[in-house]
């Protein structure tokens, strides 16, 4: 795979766990800078309709720590063209669970009309945060 120079991912990372890791690990083996952006707990709720188990400055923090993130930013939107026009990035990358899906086929002709090229990484199977949360109310 080529080496890009800024790389790009969001995601909640509520409740951190091993596939969160995995994940921005990948991302940093791909690129020499990576950004990520947490989602803000306003995001969440928007569009999960719950909020995360555990608050953003928090998440923000603990994502902040990982060793293979160069800079964490506040995720408040969606819109992942704002998000290229503020930060500059040349690949963004995303859970293979996106792959084909009608949003993420939107974003990647939109992404490749600016030169920029969506990379798709495997999902460590069996853990996410929606399976943690159902354990704790067991």
């Amino acid at each position: 795979m080529k080496k890009y120079k800024i790389g790009y991912t969001t995601g909640v990372y509520d409740m951190f766990h091993i596939g969160h890791l995995n994940i921005l690990k990948r991302a940093k083996e791909n690129c020499e800078y990576l950004i990520v952006g947490v989602s803000t707990d306003e995001l969440v709720s928007s569009y999960k309709h719950k909020k995360p188990i555990i608050p953003f400055e928090d998440r923000r923090a603990i994502v902040e720590s990982i060793k293979y993130v160069d800079k964490v930013v506040a995720q408040d939107s969606m819109d992942k063209i704002a998000a290229l026009d503020k930060f500059e990035f040349d690949v963004v990358f995303v859970g293979s669970d996106w792959q084909g899906t009608e949003k993420w086929n939107k974003i990647e002709e939109d992404f490749k009309a600016r030169g920029v090229d969506v990379v798709y990484l495997s999902h460590t199977d069996g853990i996410s945060s929606t399976i943690l949360r159902d354990k704790l109310n067991e």
